[in-house]
């Protein structure tokens, strides 16, 4: 696998690269970014080792990593060789409550706003961000097919939504003719792994390519925080976070630093010393092998890291040691999963072998480029 051997995203025709560069990082308005010419440097080495797809939301550093973006692909005169991918939902203006959320006065107020700051006339992908609770789920889906229709998104994408929303919102595209969404954006990671659960099989029977975010778990799998080093913190993104709350129960999400968690960062260590990787290629390269996965977000604040993340598409990782990372990081089963196992399976098919489809069945076409 290499950055340009593209793959489809999920059920649609839209080319994207394997890795899509995350542009949390483009700005350093949250204390842990990266300033204007350092994001100029891993935009440009990203395109130039042939990456296309670009991840970022108005949210965002305060919209800094939008305007970024869209300063960055004019001067090079990328648009259309790129797929830029932004989101709506959280709250631009404090004390208006239709200033957020995902209902279609606030996709209209954001989209313009993110056009604008991205300087360009349609975005590629357009998720709604965070499922507010609230927004009848036809609403959505009716004002995003009104902006691919007035042609300001090209591709329907949604973020961090439970999968009863996501399998609703799919289903109303096919009754009613809205555009399908083609994209599904989680947190998914060797530590964070309950997207299994129901979104993989979610992704792949109703045509959405997963784009995990946060493959690296907040840095913990990155390999600066080794348990035979200690375990030190980074000074990272995670570090900076719970700087903010000392003695406090972490945000939600943050929680990341766990006895479990250092559990699966030790065998991952072990993993990659005998793969001779680097933790954090070796922890990108076992979620590439995952169901549904179409392309994977990853973000930067020196070209460095973006480099070794790129170098994760070098190599197969053996599939043994995928085994072995699969079993220390194995997710929990509750109610009603533990009953979809194997073992409990087994009872309703007879106890013999039985598989869904044949090896040779729906095979993935592959075009290879041509040999020079």
């Amino acid at each position: 696998m290499t950055m340009n051997r593209y793959t489809l995203l999920g059920r649609s025709g839209l080319r994207v690269s394997p890795i899509s560069l995350g542009t949390m990082t483009f700005g350093d308005e949250w204390g842990w970014g990266a300033d204007e010419a350092t994001a100029q440097r891993l935009f440009d080495l990203y395109v130039d080792e042939g990456g296309n797809f670009i991840d970022t939301a108005d949210l965002y550093t305060e919209g800094t990593s939008e305007r970024f973006i869209g300063k960055f692909v004019a001067a090079r005169g990328l648009r259309d060789q790129l797929v830029i991918a932004t989101k709506y939902s959280y709250n631009a203006q404090a004390g208006n409550p239709n200033a957020g959320g995902n209902h279609r006065k606030n996709l209209m107020r954001a989209l313009d706003g993110s056009l604008k700051r991205l300087n360009t006339d349609y975005i590629d992908l357009y998720y709604l961000h965070t499922w507010d609770r609230m927004t009848p789920v036809d609403e959505v889906m009716r004002a995003m097919d009104d902006a691919v229709r007035a042609g300001k998104i090209r591709y329907v994408g949604l973020s961090d939504t439970p999968a009863w929303f996501a399998a609703r919102a799919q289903t109303l595209a096919q009754w009613r003719g809205f555009e399908p969404v083609a994209a599904m954006q989680l947190e998914y990671s060797m530590i964070e792994r309950n997207a299994e659960l129901e979104f993989a099989d979610l992704a792949v029977e109703l045509g959405m390519g997963l784009v995990p975010w946060s493959p690296l778990g907040m840095g913990v799998l990155s390999g600066k925080y080794k348990p035979s080093q200690g375990g030190a913190t980074s000074g990272g993104r995670l570090d900076t976070v719970l700087a903010q709350n000392p003695g406090a129960k972490p945000p939600p999400g943050f929680d990341k630093l766990t006895e479990r968690n250092f559990r699966i960062v030790a065998e991952l260590e072990a993993v990659a010393r005998e793969a001779d990787r680097p933790m954090a290629q070796v922890a990108l390269n076992w979620l590439h092998r995952k169901r549904g996965v179409s392309s994977i977000i990853v973000g930067a604040t020196k070209p460095e890291q973006l480099r070794d993340s790129l170098a994760s598409l070098e190599f197969e990782l053996d599939p043994a040691l995928a085994a072995r990372l699969d079993a220390v990081s194995e997710p929990g089963r509750p109610f009603p999963y533990y009953m979809f196992e194997d073992g409990h399976q087994a009872r309703i098919h007879g106890q013999v072998d039985v598989s869904s489809k044949s090896a040779a069945y729906d095979r993935p076409v592959h075009v290879p480029a041509p040999r020079t």
